[in-house]
């Protein structure tokens, strides 16, 4: 395998506590901080009312990088008992333990201002580097789709789909 080096264009400021992000909410405020070399690079960003944003999990720790299954914690949460759980591959989750150590969420896009984009529904920690940022387009939207059995089976156990 080759070795792959990204840079990172900037880093999210959020006020959000690690309770907050582990938690149920999806409506968490924040900052996506742009360092100064890649302002250019927003232009035409003003418009977009949600933008992907992929990022390196510089919080996790060794044993969390590299795993290719997992339990899926945060329905522990939900009042499920971790033995009830089911062991999955990483990929079918999105769980913060993978191979590679990056993350990709959806936000909504609140305010330019400069090299700053205020947005809500943030999940990453204070000071997380950011990758990339991609707009949000229609091409992206599906109308039809289905989930696996073992996640309907989760979710009607308590109620949740």
């Amino acid at each position: 395998m080759s070795e792959i080096v990204f840079e990172s264009i900037g880093q999210v400021r959020t006020k959000a506590t690690e309770g907050d992000l582990r938690g149920e909410k999806r409506d968490l405020e924040g900052e996506l901080e742009i360092y100064p070399e890649f302002e250019s690079a927003l232009e035409g960003i003003d418009g977009y009312t949600q933008l992907f944003v992929i990022c390196y999990f510089h919080k996790l720790r060794p044993a969390q990088i590299g795993p290719l299954q997992v339990k899926p914690r945060r329905l522990v949460e939900r009042g499920f008992k971790l033995e009830e759980l089911p062991l999955l591959g990483v990929f079918a989750l999105d769980s913060p333990s993978r191979p590679n150590p990056i993350g990709l969420t959806l936000v909504r896009l609140v305010k330019r201002e400069g090299r700053r984009l205020r947005v809500k529904g943030i999940d990453y920690f204070d000071g997380t580097p950011i990758l990339d940022i991609k707009g949000y387009r229609p091409e992206y939207r599906v109308e039809e789709f289905d989930l696996p059995s073992w996640y309907k089976q989760l979710m009607d156990a308590r109620g949740h789909l």
